[in-house]
Parts: structure tokens; C-alpha cells; sequence
């Protein structure tokens, strides 16, 4: 009898330390649902605005021009998804609908051309046309920056923008004599431009934005 009674107490002596030892180890494990939960919502919010703010493409009055790259997406065709370049002439070659006019279109007024043709073959066809690359669209900027060159003209893309574009000014340039050539009426026209009173905010209207052939030439 004595035996039994001290076999018993050593049973639940030992079921009580597993027991304590089995509750440690739980609160020990952390929760999966926290942390997960935040690297999401970081991923989530970061890259998209991201995106927005560095496609200038999604701006739905851009125009779209010859030399431009664009890519055409019809949802389940992969034979007619594709990119295509913009001709000289301003269209694009598509096929069963061969060529299409592009340029003076916006990226919607275009999808809805190519639904449009593409509705005598097939039943409700989603189309998407994306701008892959903005080449029609160019300013030029020349003399003493770090990359001087051709570049896109983005959207509301003005001096200030394009000198930073072009990885600023040499050791040489003379920030006081910057001006920007302009084809106007047949033409050409120097506006001038003063950095430093540009970037202290004296003179905002030298600050011009650009339009297409524009000229910033740093002597």
C-alpha cells in the first residue's frame, strides 16, 4: 500500500513538471498572424505608390507620337499581345487588323480603336494599350553639364527638372547665363534662365516647362 501511494506522487510530480514545461515552450513561440501582417501591409502601400508617382505614362491626355514604344495587351490573345514601335508615319502594324493609326491618340482612344476593329473577329475583346517608351516627345540639353544629350520630355517637365536630368552642372558652367531655345511661329527664341535666382525663388517664370525641341544650353 505504502508503495502504491509513492509511486502515484512521483506520477504526478513528473505529469506536473511536463505540463509546466509544455506551457513554457507556448508562450515562447511567437505569433505568426503580427508580423505577417506587417511586412504586408509595408509590400502593399510602398512599391505601389511608388510606381504611380514614377510612371508618367499613366497620365491619360499624353499624346502619343511617332518613335514612341507601346505595348498592346488583348486579355487571352497571346498572338495579338505584343509591343510594338510607333512608324514614322504614326502607325503601328497589328495583326489582322495591319495598320493602325497611333500618333496623335491617347493610350484609351487608341484601345478602344483596336477593340473596335478587333470586334469583327472576336466577342467583346478587352484591349490594353500601355506607353513603353516616350520618344517622339524630346528636349535636348546641351554645354557644360555632367550628361549633356536628348531626353524624354516628361509631362509638366520643366528646366529645373531637366538640368537634374542631366546629373546637373560641370565645374565651369555658368549658372547665371543658362537660357532655353524655342521654336515659336517659324522662329527660334532664347528665353533666359537664371539658376540661382530660379532655385531662391526670385524669378519662377524662367522656371519655364518644356515643350518638345526645347534647348537648355549652359554656356
Amino acid at each position: 500500500m505504502r508503495k502504491s501511494v509513492i509511486k502515484f506522487l512521483v506520477l504526478v510530480i513528473f505529469a506536473g513538471c511536463s505540463t509546466g514545461k509544455t506551457m513554457q515552450a507556448q508562450d515562447k513561440v511567437p505569433s505568426p498572424q503580427g508580423p505577417q501582417e506587417k511586412e504586408t501591409s509595408q509590400g502593399a502601400t510602398h512599391p505601389t505608390t511608388a510606381a504611380a508617382e514614377n510612371n508618367p505614362t499613366n497620365l491619360a491626355e499624353y499624346k502619343i507620337g511617332p518613335q514612341d514604344v507601346l505595348k498592346i495587351d488583348v486579355w487571352k490573345e497571346d498572338q495579338l499581345t505584343r509591343t510594338v514601335p510607333v512608324r514614322p508615319d504614326g502607325k503601328i502594324t497589328l495583326p489582322l487588323l495591319n495598320d493602325v493609326q497611333a500618333a496623335g491618340l491617347t493610350p484609351m482612344e487608341l484601345s478602344a480603336v483596336i477593340r473596335d476593329g478587333l470586334r469583327k473577329y472576336m466577342n467583346e475583346p478587352q484591349v490594353t494599350v500601355t506607353v513603353a517608351e516616350i520618344n517622339s516627345r524630346r528636349i535636348y540639353v546641351t554645354g557644360e553639364v555632367v550628361r549633356p544629350g536628348a531626353y524624354s520630355l516628361l509631362p509638366d517637365m520643366t528646366v529645373l527638372q531637366a538640368l537634374s536630368t542631366s546629373g546637373g552642372f560641370t565645374q565651369f558652367a555658368r549658372v547665371k547665363g543658362v537660357y532655353v531655345l524655342r521654336t515659336e511661329s517659324g522662329k527660334q527664341v532664347k528665353h533666359a534662365f537664371n539658376y540661382k535666382e530660379a532655385i531662391s525663388g526670385k524669378k519662377p517664370q524662367e522656371n519655364l516647362v518644356l515643350e518638345p525641341g526645347d534647348v537648355i544650353v549652359v554656356p
